[in-house]
């Protein structure tokens, strides 16, 4: 979601800024902006478009300085235009915005501008009580030119300024109600900046260039590849200042007193190269294409099935689990999904499966003998973390989290966990995440089965052998991408699509019409085969194109009965089927093989042509693959 960088460095930032914010452009954004401290004043650079062309605004209106704030923003409130842009200054009670602040052209800023404010802030996150503050700012004088939730915070800092930043930041944060990652600086103080972070992710990079004196602050340390290896990933609730050549951290204690505290710098190697592109035309493509390679990255370290895998102490808890809690938001919660099958079918586990951002709204049933799941790409849902703490609360202290990021709050908020290695994941429609978890889900499952003695020599010998088979069956699937354009330009022309699976096939439909959706903005619904007759069955028509999920499975013969139902009204199939079916390519049904059928991870090799599907179909939308509009890679806001 939102990206913040910020520098305070003795030589020019800028370059550093900017490079900081195209490296969180796979967050996803509709806006951007830039701020420095130049001749003795707070200059910016925003736009509506990409962080290219900001870069180009930024150098034609020659901003340069060593101490800025940089910003791209996912909106939530305001619309995406150029004056909700972050950042945003002060407009105090003896000022008033300058250079057209009041009125700013919606298609771009055309030049940096010198603004009147004394503060400069960028924030992640959604502040609740902004109404609030906002009535009781402008009763102080305060001009406000946004219709943002954050330019309440600027104000706010700029009221409490009494010329000590920390101090005026300090006083600010106990007014503010919501999750936020901000960092501020000031015209009066040069060489500063303060940052803050509860409930959204905000690291502090130490040291960099030989010499330069800088400190950094940003949302995600891959902003600052090239730049330090040096990372303090800053906890809930601290608050970081960070000058020339030396930075603290201070935290409030039960009191609300702000006193210091010191957190490990870990040495963090940002993978630079999985940012470039390489011969994919897009990264999404570059990422279904890397699959067996992070699959065969996160099998590598298994030579056998332990509960061990997940942490020491993990078989006392496995062993006395009687239930698992499973919450996840978007794709994840499909992984998870595919995982109540196997738990429940191979370690007789049963499971609940619950959407995050749903499951701390409702009453339930707390067990304290649950294993609670959480899966993330990032490991910074905002949803899902919020909903492991009310689980926590509830008393089910068994955490157990799914993850692709070995540093995130979701890894050090739980007790264990399965770190994926899919490596970053730039595209914001998931695909290697997806695949990886999966895998991780599997290897817990067969890890609890084992624990209760459900999981024989000869059962696991069949798993582990048929995981390692698993990079190369994902390649032969890939192999199958020309059969699949060709049918991507059919969906291009089409506006409706439905996708059929049954049994632990059911949520990879699910996650194909999310695909689809997601990228090729075509909508797209998927359903249990079985559903069909109960309602969907009166959308088909020849105008809906319906995929089906067909593995030689236990429950293909009742697939084959829902198809011939979709046949007898119409409707045009497309089937995806595994070697072995009867289903046949005829008139106003297509049919592509999958190698193989892979037993209990089939639902790993089916899901690789859906994700195939809908990136060619988006491609020949001409959509914007990797940046789809509306969405954001890691949603750090409920």
């Amino acid at each position: 979601m939102c990206g913040i960088v910020a520098a305070v460095s003795s030589r020019n930032i800028v370059p550093v800024l900017v490079e900081g914010l195209r490296r969180l452009e796979y967050r996803g954004y509709d806006s951007c902006g830039v701020a420095l401290h130049q001749n003795g004043e707070l200059r910016r650079a925003r736009s509506t478009a990409r962080v290219a062309e900001l870069a180009a605004n930024v150098a034609a209106d020659r901003l340069e300085g060593g101490t800025g704030i940089a910003h791209t923003r996912w909106a939530t409130h305001g619309a995406p235009v150029v004056h909700n842009a972050h950042p945003h200054f002060s407009h105090g009670p003896n000022t008033s915005p300058r250079h057209g602040q009041t009125s700013v052209d919606d298609a771009g800023e055309a030049s940096g501008i010198a603004a009147a404010g004394r503060v400069g802030l960028v924030h992640n996150g959604i502040i609740e009580n902004h109404d609030e503050l906002r009535a009781e700012l402008k009763a102080k004088g305060y001009a406000f030119v946004t219709q943002t939730d954050t330019e309440v915070i600027a104000h706010l800092v700029d009221h409490y300024y009494d010329g000590d930043l920390l101090e005026a930041v300090e006083r600010a944060l106990p007014r503010l109600r919501g999750a936020y990652a901000i960092a501020v600086f000031c015209r009066d103080e040069p060489h500063r900046v303060i940052g803050a972070r509860h409930g959204s992710p905000l690291v502090l990079g130490v040291g960099g260039v030989a010499g330069a004196n800088e400190n950094f602050l940003a949302s995600d340390a891959m902003a600052l590849a090239g730049v330090t290896d040096q990372i303090v990933y800053l906890e809930e609730g601290d608050v970081a200042d960070i000058q020339l050549g030396k930075y603290w951290v201070v935290h409030a204690d039960a009191k609300g007193v702000f006193k210091g505290i010191d957190r490990p710098v870990r040495t963090v190697v940002a993978h630079t190269g999985a940012a470039e592109l390489g011969p994919y035309r897009h990264y999404m493509q570059k990422e279904i294409f890397e699959q067996p390679r992070a699959i065969a990255d996160t099998l590598d370290a298994v030579s056998g099935i332990s509960p061990e895998l997940f942490g020491d102490g993990a078989y006392r808890v496995f062993k006395g689990v009687e239930q698992v809690l499973i919450l996840a938001c978007g794709t994840s919660y499909y992984s998870g999904s595919v995982a109540k099958y196997w738990l429940e079918g191979i370690a007789k586990i049963p499971t609940a499966v619950e959407v995050a951002s749903e499951y701390r709204y409702r009453d339930s049933v707390p067990n304290p003998k649950t294993l609670v799941v959480t899966i993330s790409q990032s490991g910074e849902t905002a949803d899902t973390l919020a909903a492991l703490k009310h689980a926590r609360s509830l008393g089910m202290e068994h955490t157990l989290t799914i993850c692709n990021v070995a540093t995130s709050a979701m890894v050090r908020e739980c007790a264990m966990a399965c770190v994926t290695r899919a490596g970053v994941e730039i595209g914001v429609a998931s695909t290697k995440a997806f695949t990886t978890q999966l895998v991780g889900l599997f290897l817990l499952t067969l890890s609890l089965a084992q624990a209760k003695g459900r999981l024989s020599d000869e059962g696991e010998a069949v798993h582990l052998k048929a995981l390692r088979h698993l990079p190369v069956a994902v390649q032969s699937v890939l192999a199958l991408e020309p059969q699949v354009i060709a049918w991507s330009e059919e969906f291009a022309r089409k506006e409706n699509a439905l996708f059929l699976g049954r049994g632990m096939h059911y949520p990879v439909a699910m996650e194909g019409a999310l695909k689809l959706k997601e990228i090729s903005y075509i909508h797209a619904e998927a359903y249990p085969a079985g559903e069909l007759k109960h309602g969907p069955l009166a959308l088909v028509t020849a105008q809906m194109p319906v995929v089906a999920i067909a593995p030689n499975d236990a429950l293909l013969e009742k697939l084959e009965s829902n198809l011939h139902e979709v046949r007898a009204r119409g409707g045009e199939l497309f089937v995806f089927a595994d070697a072995g079916t009867r289903i046949e390519p005829a008139e106003g049904v297509r049919v592509i093989r999958l190698p193989e059928h892979y037993g209990a991870l089939s639902p790993i090799l089916h899901v690789v042509p859906l994700q195939l599907l809908a990136y060619h179909t988006a491609v020949a939308r001409g959509t914007d693959v990797d940046k789809p509009r509306n969405l954001a890679k890691s949603v750090t806001v409920e």
